[in-house]
C-alpha cells in the first residue's frame, strides 16, 4: 500500500526545481566536429550578412527619427510616412533572423490594440526573445534607460517609442506604471506595449512570478508564449551557464534552429482581478502554464540578486542557494536565525559531515518534514547521504551577511574557530581559506608557515593572515580601499 511516507520518500527523490541553470555541453565528438566545421564554413557568411542587415535597419530608423526628440517620441504617437516605416524596419528584423538560421513558426492571431493594448510575453529565456518585437509590429517595450542611449541600437529600441525604465530614480517603479496605464489606456493609437512579466531569463522549466506591472491598468491582456523546439538548446541565457557570446556562437553554427511564437485568446479581466493586480498576474500566468504545459513556481526577479552577490563573492553552486533560501524560510530558520545562533553560542567546532539526523537535530527540525529533508538534499550534492555542516552554515550565513572577501575570511575565521576567537590551527586555516578563497590545501599550509609569529606558534590569528594575503598580487584586490575603487572609476 503506497501510505504517506512512500510518498515522501517518492517526492525526496525528485530534482527541486531550478529555473535560472542551463548546461550546455557539445558531447559528441559529430557535435564538435561539426561545429568546428561550420565555424570556418558558415558563421563568417552569416555575420556578414546580420551586419548588413542590421546596418540598413538602423539607417532606415535614423532616418524615421531625424527631426524627433525624445519629448516627441513620448508625447505623441508616430504618424504619417514615419508609421509606415515600420513595416519594413520589421521585415529588416525577420530577414535578420532567417540570415540567423533562425525560424519562426507564428501559431494563432495577433489581437489589435482595441481588443489587447498589452502583450504578455512569457517564458522570458534569451536575449533572442527581442525577436518577436518584428513579429508583433514594433510595439512598445519596456527597457532600461542605458540601452536607449546606444549609439547604434538605441535607434531602434527607440523606434518602438519605449517605456523606459530609470534604475537611478528612487521613484522609477511608480513613474513606470503611470506610463504603462497612459499607454494602455490612452485613446490615442499607440503601438501596444510588449512586456515580459518575469522580469528576468529563465531556462523555460517553469513560469516564474509574473511583476504586476503589466496588469496596473485593468484592461485586457493577449498572453503570448515562446517555445524553441530543438534538439540542441543553444539560446537559453540563464544566471548559471554559457555566456552570450558562446551562446550565440553555438546558435550560429546550427544549420537551422526553430522558434515558435503563440498567440493565445485575449485575457479579459474579472472586477475582481481589475482591482488586484497581483490576482491578475497569477492568473493569467496560470492561464500560461496551461497552454505550455510547464508548472509554476514561487521564484523571483529578486532571487537573481542572491546568485548575482554569490558571483561576486565566489560563492559556489550559487543557484542552488535560491533554492536554500526558500526552503530555510519556509522551515523558519530566517526569522529565527537557526544556523546564526549556532555559530554565535558554539563551544567546539561543528563536525566535518553529517547526516539527515544530525542535520535536523542541530537546526532543530523533524528529519521525517519533507522540507528538512529537501533542505538536506540541495546540500547533498554528491550523494552521499552526508554533507559538510561548516560548509552549509558558512554558505547560507556569508550570502546573506558578506559584502567582501575579507568578510568572507573573517566570518571563516569565526566559523571554523573552536572558541571563536579566531586563532586558528593548521588544520582550521585550511579549512577557513578552502571555505572563503577557494586557496588549495597546499598554498594554506605556506601561508600558515608565514603568518607564524613565533618558531612553534601552533596558531595564527586573522591579522597575521591578512598581511601574508595583501603581499600576494592575487589578492591584492581585497585590499584596495572604496576611496580607490571611485578613484579608478572616475578615471
Amino acid at each position: 500500500m503506497y501510505d504517506q511516507k512512500d510518498e515522501e520518500k517518492a517526492s525526496f527523490g525528485v530534482d527541486i526545481l531550478n529555473p535560472f541553470v542551463h548546461r550546455l555541453e557539445l558531447d559528441t565528438t559529430y557535435d564538435k566536429l561539426k561545429t568546428a566545421f561550420l565555424t570556418v564554413a558558415l558563421l563568417p557568411f552569416r555575420l556578414a550578412a546580420i551586419t548588413a542587415l542590421v546596418i540598413m535597419a538602423w539607417l532606415l530608423a535614423c532616418l524615421g527619427l531625424h527631426g524627433l526628440s525624445e519629448d516627441d517620441l513620448r508625447r505623441a504617437p508616430l504618424q504619417g510616412w514615419r508609421r509606415k516605416v515600420v513595416p519594413w524596419l520589421c521585415f529588416l528584423g525577420r530577414l535578420t533572423y532567417q540570415a540567423g538560421g533562425m525560424k519562426i513558426v507564428v501559431r494563432g492571431k495577433q489581437a489589435s490594440r482595441a481588443e489587447a493594448p498589452i502583450l504578455v510575453v512569457a517564458p522570458h529565456s534569451t536575449f533572442i526573445d527581442g525577436g518577436i518585437v518584428y513579429v508583433t509590429g514594433f510595439p512598445s517595450i519596456i527597457v532600461r534607460r542605458e540601452s536607449g542611449l546606444n549609439p547604434f541600437i538605441g535607434k531602434l529600441i527607440n523606434y518602438t517609442q519605449p517605456v523606459y525604465v530609470w534604475r537611478d530614480d528612487p521613484n522609477s517603479r511608480q513613474n513606470t506604471i503611470k506610463e504603462i496605464i497612459d499607454r494602455a489606456t490612452s485613446k490615442e493609437d499607440w503601438p501596444q506595449v510588449m512586456i515580459f512579466p518575469e522580469g528576468t531569463c529563465t531556462n523555460r522549466s517553469c513560469l516564474i512570478t509574473f511583476k504586476s506591472g503589466a496588469f496596473y491598468p485593468g484592461v485586457p491582456v493577449q498572453p503570448v508564449c515562446i517555445r524553441y523546439p530543438n534538439k540542441l538548446d543553444t539560446v537559453t541565457w540563464t544566471w548559471e551557464g554559457p555566456g552570450a557570446l558562446k551562446l550565440l556562437w553555438l546558435t550560429l553554427t546550427q544549420l537551422n534552429s526553430s522558434c515558435e511564437i503563440e498567440f493565445l485568446p485575449v485575457y479579459k479581466p474579472s472586477e475582481a482581478e481589475k482591482t488586484d493586480p497581483k490576482l491578475y498576474a497569477n492568473n493569467v500566468r496560470r492561464f500560461m502554464a496551461e497552454a505550455l504545459q510547464i508548472p509554476v513556481s514561487d521564484y523571483t526577479y529578486d532571487d537573481c540578486r542572491i546568485i548575482t552577490k554569490a558571483h561576486q563573492l565566489h560563492i559556489p553552486y550559487a543557484s542552488s542557494l535560491v533554492e536554500a533560501q526558500k526552503l530555510r524560510y519556509k522551515l523558519g530558520l530566517i526569522k529565527a536565525k537557526t544556523e546564526e545562533e549556532l555559530v554565535q553560542n558554539k563551544t567546539e567546532r561543528f563536525s566535518t559531515e553529517v547526516d539527515l539526523n544530525e542535520f535536523a537535530r542541530l537546526l532543530r527540525l523533524d528529519d521525517k518534514d519533507l522540507t528538512t529533508q529537501q533542505l538536506f538534499k540541495i546540500n547533498d550534492r554528491h550523494g552521499t547521504g552526508k554533507i559538510d555542516f561548516e560548509e552549509y552554515i558558512f554558505t547560507v550565513v556569508a550570502v546573506a551577511t558578506a559584502n567582501s572577501e575579507q568578510d568572507l575570511l573573517n566570518f571563516a575565521f569565526e566559523l571554523c574557530s573552536p572558541s571563536g576567537m579566531k586563532y586558528l590551527n593548521i588544520l582550521e586555516l585550511e579549512k577557513a581559506l578552502k571555505l572563503s578563497l577557494h586557496i588549495s590545501l597546499e598554498d594554506s599550509e605556506r601561508i600558515f608557515l608565514q603568518a607564524k609569529r613565533e618558531e612553534n606558534a601552533d596558531r595564527v590569528s586573522l591579522d597575521d593572515v591578512l598581511v601574508v594575503l595583501s603581499s600576494r598580487t592575487e589578492f591584492s584586490h581585497m585590499f584596495v580601499s572604496n576611496t580607490d575603487l571611485k578613484r579608478k572609476k572616475s578615471i
